[in-house]
């Protein structure tokens, strides 16, 4: 049989194929253990085949171990995926709709990211992740301290400072047993700490060694964790044919509920990767608090900006360009030019 698409649906231990050949007629559809599933799709399927996953969890390593073999390989998010499932949801019903999406000529892809990017995402998720347990940490170590009358300002510097003071102070009232459990609270937070700056400086030493993290950094709000993240969640950026449409899949255009002729704009869509996106905001509120300092084409447009709508919007507006720019950058491979920023 001659196949012109395969559909795979992934799982931890079952991988399910369908296969149609050129006439779009189901030719093939098996469930394969985990084992056996690529060596059986190597003497099945012949070199120039299409093969389609879903964008989940091991997609990117199978979907180089294809490449290697001289497959074409096409990753798709799976919200694109689920219109096409027929009936009810079954592995053999989404192999079937996988074949289905990435034969439409309007499909979205997601490239395929190579190991480096994948080893520089993985210390990204690692050190949000420890984020979200220091913050964890701190917020308990303020509710039970705050039981005992003990409270600290805002901040975690301030936290930091206040725990050694509550643990030598002999009057502060804590009995023995709660000292302890402190002290261990204590560890924790500075464990933590710890292992976030040893995250810090490693993505420094990324973002100082990798070609295209260290031209990013020439924009404005974009820094060594910025930099390293867009390049890991996005490579050279060819999956997009132009800034716009990075922009889109972050989230950071408008979002339209339009009808009978009746345009209508709303705020950002907030689709997409929300790490990048919370990033890019976050480093362009960095530049909107300093633009009326300064007097280049960027920061005075963002002064002109400011005076006429709200700071978020500012910010969502300068995320947005600094989005575009930078596919630009990443694209062609060439330095941030600020005398050509658009006003």
């Amino acid at each position: 049989m001659k196949l012109r698409r395969v559909g795979v649906d992934l799982a931890k231990n079952v991988f399910q194929v369908h296969g149609v050949d050129r006439n779009e007629k189901p030719v093939w559809r098996r469930r394969l253990s985990r084992k056996k599933w690529l060596t059986v799709l190597l003497e099945t399927v012949e070199p120039g085949c299409e093969i389609g996953m879903e964008a989940c969890s091991g997609a990117h390593h199978w979907a180089r171990q294809l490449q290697s073999q001289g497959f074409t390989v096409k990753l798709i998010a799976p919200q694109f995926v689920k219109p096409y499932v027929k009936s009810n949801k079954n592995d053999a019903n989404d192999a079937e709709a996988v074949c289905e999406a990435m034969s439409r000529p309007s499909m979205r892809f997601v490239a395929v990211k190579s190991v480096e990017q994948q080893d520089v995402q993985a210390v990204h998720r690692i050190r949000a992740e420890l984020l979200d347990q220091r913050k964890s940490k701190a917020n308990q170590i303020r509710g039970l301290a705050g039981e005992y009358g003990l409270v600290a300002p805002l901040q975690l510097c301030h936290l930091r400072q206040a725990i050694p003071e509550w643990l030598e102070d002999p009057d502060t009232g804590l009995s023995e047993r709660f000292r302890r459990l402190l002290n261990g609270l204590w560890e924790d937070l500075s464990g933590l700490d710890a292992r976030v700056a040893e995250l810090d400086a490693e993505i420094a030493t990324i973002a100082e060694e990798h070609p295209a993290a260290k031209r990013l950094q020439q924009l404005r709000g974009v820094g060594p964790i910025t930099a390293t993240a867009l390049v890991a969640g996005l490579g050279d950026g060819a999956q997009f044919a132009n800034g716009r449409q990075m922009s889109a899949a972050l989230g950071l255009t408008p979002r339209q509920h339009s009808t009978g002729g009746k345009e209508r704009l709303l705020g950002i869509s907030k689709r997409g990767d929300s790490y990048l996106r919370t990033l890019l905001i976050h480093g362009a509120r960095a530049v909107v608090r300093t633009a009326h300092q300064k007097e280049d084409r960027l920061s005075r447009w963002v002064t002109a900006l400011v005076a006429r709508s709200h700071a978020n919007v500012a910010a969502a507006a300068l995320a947005n360009k600094t989005a575009r720019i930078a596919w630009a950058m990443l694209r062609n491979g060439t330095d941030y030019q600020p005398d050509r920023v658009s006003r």
